[in-house]
């Protein structure tokens, strides 16, 4: 089956459209995130992909080249650690039809044979079965909890926490 999205760097000229998507998405999101919808923000996301520990992701639908989701991947260390940490969240108008799958396997294949990773986790709420779910799918091992992990709307909240490493990946 054909890919239906591809990856790519974001640039300045993309904050609209991410404003516009994170707008129209936020209530599908709460209350597992919360990403911003202000332009400074956008900005500040932007600058943030510049840096080393840092790569930004775009996932895009192949048909218009529309910005569908976003992954990221943070806290990049290399050396004997080689790992990142993963996030995600696709356009609500987007959600359900197996096209975040698609872009997170492409993220994954990026952390694993462009940045040279091993391994890369992803710290989920134990609520969030649709994200839990994506995860299992593709690959990922459950490998323990932790106990108010996250500052999210103002909560410590608990997370579980997913790993994926590459002898493992497929």
């Amino acid at each position: 089956m054909p890919l239906r999205v591809f990856i790519r760097e974001p640039t300045r000229e993309d904050c609209q459209e991410l404003l516009s998507l994170r707008q129209r998405s936020k209530e599908f999101h709460f209350p597992w995130g919360f990403p911003s919808v202000n332009k400074q923000d956008c900005e500040n996301y932007i600058n943030r992909c510049q840096n080393e520990n840092f790569q930004g992701l775009l996932i895009c639908h192949f048909s218009n080249n529309e910005i569908i989701g976003v992954a990221n991947l943070s806290q990049i260390f290399y050396g004997a650690f080689q790992n990142a940490y993963l996030s995600y969240y696709i356009d609500v108008n987007f959600a359900g039809q197996g096209l975040m799958s698609e872009g997170i396997r492409l993220a994954i294949n990026y952390a694993f044979y462009t940045l040279g990773l091993h391994r890369v986790e992803a710290n989920i709420q134990p609520e969030n079965k649709k994200s839990i779910n994506l995860v299992k799918r593709l690959g990922f091992t459950k490998e323990g909890f932790s106990r108010r992990y996250l500052k999210i709307n103002e909560e410590w909240r608990d997370h579980e926490r997913w790993a994926l490493t590459v002898e493992d990946w497929v």
